[in-house]
């Protein structure tokens, strides 16, 4: 029987088997239809890292949510006169803002973690005594006639962002007298939320009823105890603020426009000051209305969890890419140098594992101690690509061969986590090898 010619679709079939550069266009192409499931992984880290917060977010609205403390300021109603449209004077109440000269606050705070299903949420109570002076309020360089002033209106102001945290009441002791604090203020020209109390700037002498020149300031002082959660933060309203904070929070994060003079961390926590003048932010010590924004220079401190398994299982799916390519680069050479034909169905199966990686890495990181969970999931997926290579090399050589590359890639990877602040440095040394030993290997 004479052999019968090879088809046309034989020929095109034997073709691509043997040719080098369509197995690589395969091989890439394999590449990008992965990176299907790994956006999938990626999507599913920042879903979980949502309900978190949202779970915080529901512990904090009972508990009290990352307070800002603004103030005390001075407000003093005056009368002024505008125009309506027919050139009409109309009557209005507007508001002159005073700050204090100085503001002193020292406190403790002391955080908790609570937990609600699986989720860790760190909250804090707080107390602060705050006391210091005001200046008495000079009209003449805001340009008011006195007249106009309504002095027996005046009060003091504290911003509070969160009222529902707050868990005493709050006395406010102005030189010999003392004043309780309301919720609400008359005008939210500076602040927003927070509380307030009418104050007497009378400055006669009780024997004589004439005014004492003498005096210069007013004294005030008063406690603070305030529930918060995460964040705790000041405006430095102070001509010059001081701020000393102690917590046995191990972990702090301080931020803001500022940062502490003095700090000291230890295992046992933390003691951090801050000395703000004047000079250091962008509104004066008086002002009509509202013409000034204060929260731009807030400063404080963030209580962080020790560790925040979502930033580093999203840190480590961004490494996916590199990882599919590389392990895919080594089994395509395998097979060059040593004539073992790999299916593409056996290329699709093993990047499946190295996706399911991140995910298993995502869901017992939830439970266990991020470290721990990378070493059990990075152990799973050797040995699972390990066990499936044996099948397809036939050689437990080869099949040690790529255990170990895939070993090096999850413990390259796992260091790049660990080292923040040099992880671009490592990264980028790493792919120059990674790159380096591609080229040998071709």
């Amino acid at each position: 029987m004479e052999n019968q010619q090879p088809t046309t679709f034989e020929k095109l079939n034997t073709k691509i088997k043997n040719s080098i550069t369509l197995r690589l266009l395969s091989i890439a192409f394999l590449v990008l239809i992965l990176l299907i499931p790994t956006s999938m992984i990626e999507s599913l880290i920042s879903e979980r890292e949502y309900r978190r917060e949202d779970v915080t977010r529901e512990v904090s609205s009972k508990w009290g949510g990352s307070q800002t403390i603004t103030g005390p300021i001075l407000t003093i109603p005056y009368t002024k006169y505008i125009k309506d449209e027919e050139k009409n004077l109309i009557q209005t109440k507007a508001y002159a803002h005073f700050l204090p000269d100085v503001l002193n606050i020292n406190g403790n705070l002391s955080p908790e973690i609570r937990y609600r299903s699986i989720y860790e949420i760190i909250v804090y109570n707080t107390q602060l005594k705050i006391d210091g002076n005001f200046s008495i309020p000079d009209f003449n360089e805001l340009g008011i006639n006195e007249t106009y002033i309504l002095w027996d209106e005046a009060f003091i102001s504290l911003g509070i962002t969160d009222m529902k945290g707050i868990k005493d009441n709050i006395d406010l002791k102005w030189d010999e007298k003392t004043y309780a604090f309301n919720p609400g203020i008359e005008t939210n020209d500076v602040i927003g939320s927070g509380v307030s109390t009418k104050v007497s700037l009378a400055n006669k002498l009780a024997e004589t009823g004439e005014v004492d020149t003498a005096k210069k300031s007013f004294n005030y002082s008063f406690n603070l105890n305030l529930n918060g959660s995460s964040f705790l933060s000041f405006i430095p309203v102070g001509k010059e603020t001081n701020v000393s904070i102690q917590s046995n929070w191990a972990h702090p994060s301080f931020n803001g426009s500022s940062l502490p003079d003095e700090r000291e961390i230890t295992k046992d926590g933390f003691k951090a000051h801050w000395k703000e003048l004047h000079l250091n932010r962008n509104y004066p010590q008086q002002w009509l209305g509202n013409i000034h924004n204060v929260y731009d220079s807030s400063f404080g401190v963030d209580l962080l969890l020790p560790v925040d398994e979502y930033q580093k299982s999203t840190r480590s799916a961004k490494y996916a890419i590199m990882l599919i390519s590389f392990t895919f680069l080594i089994f395509f050479f395998i097979e060059i140098r040593n004539k073992k034909r790999i299916h593409p169905i056996q290329f699709i199966l093993v990047g499946l594992a190295l996706t399911i990686f991140y995910a298993l890495l995502v869901s017992l990181s939830e439970h266990i101690h991020f470290n721990n969970a990378y070493l059990i999931s990075s152990a799973a997926i050797i040995v699972m690509i390990g066990s499936y290579s044996i099948t397809i090399f036939k050689s437990g050589k080869l099949t040690a061969l790529m255990s170990g590359v895939l070993l090096l890639l999850y413990g390259f990877i796992f260091t790049i986590l660990q080292l923040e602040d040099y992880a671009l440095l490592m990264g980028s040394i790493g792919l120059f090898m990674v790159l380096a030993i591609i080229m040998y290997l071709s």
